[in-house]
């Protein structure tokens, strides 16, 4: 708000100054060209143009000037004969030239026989502007002088008033900008106001479910829209912080618990019972190292440069899954359906999360049921998708389950007894949706399951759009 004041300020002072400057010239112009007619005046005065006969002294020429030409408001007039004031019009004037000598020696001093002399002097009457015109009549010996002289205080009083005038004024008015300004700016910048709160409170409390009211369609209100959204997402990734470390603490604390169990009752004398204890702990180590792996690559998914695209086959990727599925259980049926074309994707990944399907088929599908590892290139509405799928023929997955299995550390009633970590799904998702796709999931109790990883076939050009969105 001072900046407003300041700019404000300049500008009125600016204005003002400017305004006094061009009238105080105005009024400066004004009065010398009042001084300069009294030039031809004062000359058909002496030509006798004016009266009957043309005057033939100085002395005359003077007084019928005095007579003639009369005095303005703020104007003084004084005749000189022989450089010696010797006459004044009979009209009341504001001040007498004569009555400062040292005015009148200057005015002797600059006269010229033959010009007209025109000058500003500062005297006991004040700022003075005069004019002194020479005044000679042939056959006549003695010299005059006409003297007119104008009081510049007097006349420029008016515009000095009116410059004190518009200061009053012009404070009058920049206390109003002000006041103006204090309610526009505090209208204005109270949303920035609660942006900066919330942010403020946001940042030193646990507490994240505050937002900002957003009032408007202005760019405060988008802004406000916008730091809403961050909130939200702030929230989503506390409230998922909190819930993985609490899925983790407690994944972690069982294999923890049971090597701690085995080594407290552990009989050091009994080989054998030393040689299965080894063999539990290091079971166990390994299913937390895995653990651990399948977090850290959970965590480093939602990192901008994940996933490497490049383009790839896509009937030579799907026959290569295919053959990995395979060694998984080789007692099961594996058939492959694959589609033809090019994609741009992470074929590491991909295949990751496809075998995760793969490996969750063999796991929990009916023995002897045939599984299928398909891909093909689908027209959806967001463009030309890959899908690439798991279909098996095992009990399935309720309806009111199918958004559970994908959260992390999730196992199904049956799949309880099954060894797994939980987190398989979510990693498919995660690396789904790290290609800008998703996770789709067909099928029902008693029908087996399908498991579709839908991205786009040009995964790069999807992600710049989303990069520019």
């Amino acid at each position: 708000m001072l900046s407003i004041l300041a700019v404000a300020a300049l500008g009125l002072a600016a204005s003002g100054v400017a305004s006094y400057v061009v009238q105080r010239q105005g009024v400066l112009r004004a009065i010398d060209a009042q001084l300069l007619h009294r030039v031809p005046e004062l000359k058909t005065i002496a030509s006798g143009k004016s009266s009957d006969a043309p005057p033939t002294s100085v002395d005359a020429v003077l007084r019928d000037a005095m007579q003639q030409m009369i005095p303005a408001a703020n104007e003084s007039i004084l005749g000189f004969v022989d450089k010696k004031p010797a006459l004044v019009p009979a009209a009341n004037l504001p001040f007498r030239i004569d009555k400062d000598a040292a005015l009148v020696d200057r005015i002797v001093a600059e006269a010229h026989p033959t010009q007209v002399v025109i000058g500003t002097a500062k005297s006991t009457l004040g700022t003075l502007r005069y004019l002194i015109i020479p005044v000679a009549v042939a056959g006549d010996p003695s010299t005059g002088l006409y003297v007119v002289a104008y009081d510049l205080d007097a006349e420029l009083g008016s515009v000095a008033d009116s410059f004190q005038t518009y200061i009053r004024v012009a404070l009058m008015a920049l206390a109003l900008v002000g006041l103006v300004a204090w309610f526009v700016a505090g209208r204005l910048l109270r949303p920035i106001r609660l942006l900066r709160d919330a942010a403020a409170r946001s940042s030193t409390a646990a507490d994240l479910t505050e937002r900002i009211p957003v009032t408007g369609r202005d760019d405060v209100s988008e802004l406000a829209t916008a730091i809403n959204g961050m909130f939200d997402r702030l929230q989503d990734s506390a409230r998922s912080q909190r819930r993985l470390l609490n899925d983790v603490g407690h994944e972690l604390k069982t294999p923890i618990t049971i090597i701690r169990g085995h080594l407290e009752l552990l009989d050091a004398g009994n080989v054998s019972e030393v040689e299965a204890t080894r063999a539990l702990a290091i079971d166990e180590l390994d299913r937390m190292n895995t653990l651990v792996s399948e977090i850290s690559l959970l965590a480093a998914s939602r990192a901008p440069h994940f996933v490497e695209l490049t383009e790839v086959d896509i009937d030579s990727l799907t026959t290569a899954v295919g053959a990995k599925a395979s060694a998984l259980d080789p007692t099961r049926t594996w058939r492959v359906e694959s589609a033809s074309g090019l994609a741009l994707i992470d074929a590491g990944h991909i295949t990751q999360a496809w075998l995760q399907l793969a490996d969750n088929a063999a796991k929990y599908s009916t023995p002897g049921e045939p599984i299928v590892i398909a891909s093909a290139v689908s027209e959806t509405e967001s463009g030309t998708s890959l899908d690439l799928s798991v279909c098996d023929g095992g009990p399935g997955i309720p309806p009111d389950a199918r958004e559970q299995v994908f959260e992390r550390f999730t196992r199904l009633e049956s799949s309880q007894g099954t060894e797994g970590s939980g987190l398989g799904l979510s990693i498919v998702s995660a690396i789904a949706e790290a290609h800008g796709g998703t996770v789709l999931l067909s099928g029902g109790p008693g029908h087996g399951s399908t498991f579709t990883i839908r991205v786009p076939l040009n995964a790069g050009a999807q992600s710049s759009q989303e990069d520019e969105d």
